[in-house]
C-alpha cells in the first residue's frame, strides 16, 4: 500500500494521522467501500504539494500515514478496535484524518474525539435507530453521533425515511438542504468533528458511492464547508467512496481531505 502522498511526517513527529478503515459490511446497494482507503491514495497522486490560498506545503504540514486498520465481519468489535487506535493518536496530540469504508466507521471516529458537535456533509439523514434490523447500519452513523455530541449539522441531506424527518426535527439536529448550503456559517462554539460523506456530492461529480442520491452539492459547496469547519475540528473522516467509477469520487475525496489539513493548519498556526 503506497501512502496518501505528501504523508511524509513519521509517526512521533505528526500533527495529523491518515487511518484507512475499509470496513463494508452494511452497504445497502453498490458494495465497494472497502476499496476506499486505497482508492484515495491513489487518486491523491497527482495534487500539487503547494497551495496557494494558504501559502503552505502539505509535505510541511506533519501529516503522518498510519495505514490501514484491517476490517472484520464483526461491526462492534471492529469499531471498539478503531476508536482506541484513533484516541490513541488524540492522547498523542494527532488529529485522526479517517478514510473509510462505510459511513459506520464515523462511530469509532466521533466516540474517540468526543466533540460538542458533529457536522456531516450527506445525501442521507443517517438518523435510524437501525436498518434491516441492524444497530451498526451506515444508515445509524448520525444517530449514534448525537450519543456522543451536543449537536448533529446535516449538510445537503435531501432523503430519509419519515421516522428520520421526526428525528431531524429535534432541537439537537439542524438539517441544511443542498440549495441552501452555499450560504450555511458555521458559528457553534466548543470542538467539532467533520464528516465528509462523498455522496453528499451530486452523483454527477461522485458516481463511486454505495447509494447515489441526485440533486446534491457541487465540490466547490463541499470545499467551503470544509473550509469553514475545519479550524474547530478534532477529528475528520471520509467515507463512503467505492471503486465504482473512474476515480472522480476518490479524486474529490482526497482534495477535500488535503483541503481540511491546509485550513486546520491555517487556524492553528
Amino acid at each position: 500500500m503506497a501512502p496518501f502522498p505528501g504523508a511524509t511526517a513519521a509517526r512521533d513527529e505528526a500533527a495529523y494521522a491518515v487511518v484507512g478503515a475499509p470496513l463494508d459490511i452494511s452497504t445497502t446497494f453498490q458494495p465497494g467501500a472497502r476499496f476506499g482507503p486505497d482508492r484515495v491514495r491513489r487518486f491523491s497522486r497527482t495534487f500539487d504539494d503547494y497551495d496557494r490560498r494558504t501559502d503552505s506545503r502539505f509535505t510541511d504540514l506533519g501529516v503522518h500515514d498510519a495505514g490501514d486498520v484491517r476490517a472484520w465481519d464483526d461491526a462492534a468489535e471492529y469499531l471498539s478496535f478503531l476508536e482506541g487506535d484513533l484516541a490513541d493518536l488524540r492522547a498523542d496530540g494527532v488529529v485522526p484524518l479517517l478514510v473509510g469504508g462505510e459511513h459506520t466507521v464515523s462511530v469509532a471516529g466521533v466516540r474517540a474525539a468526543d466533540p460538542d458537535v458533529f457536522v456531516c456533509l450527506d445525501a442521507h439523514l443517517d438518523l435510524r435507530a437501525e436498518y434491516d434490523g441492524n444497530p451498526l447500519s451506515h444508515a445509524t452513523a448520525t444517530r449514534h453521533a448525537l450519543d456522543v455530541a451536543d449537536e448533529a449539522v446535516i449538510l445537503g441531506a435531501r432523503t430519509g425515511s419519515p421516522e428520520e424527518w421526526s428525528r431531524a426535527a429535534e432541537a439537537d439536529v439542524t438539517v441544511v438542504p443542498p440549495e441552501e448550503v452555499a450560504d450555511w456559517t458555521f458559528d457553534r462554539p466548543g470542538d467539532a468533528y467533520l464528516s465528509v460523506d462523498i455522496d453528499g456530492a451530486d452523483p454527477g461529480f461522485a458516481p463511486g458511492t454505495g447509494t447515489m442520491e441526485p440533486f446534491g452539492l457541487a465540490p466547490r459547496e463541499m470545499r467551503d464547508v470544509v473550509r469553514a469547519v475545519a479550524p474547530s475540528c478534532v477529528g475528520f473522516d471520509l467515507v463512503e467512496v467505492n471503486d465504482r467509477d473512474d476515480g472522480q469520487a476518490a479524486a474529490l475525496g482526497g482534495k477535500l481531505l488535503r483541503e481540511f489539513v491546509f485550513a486546520h493548519a491555517e487556524g492553528h498556526a
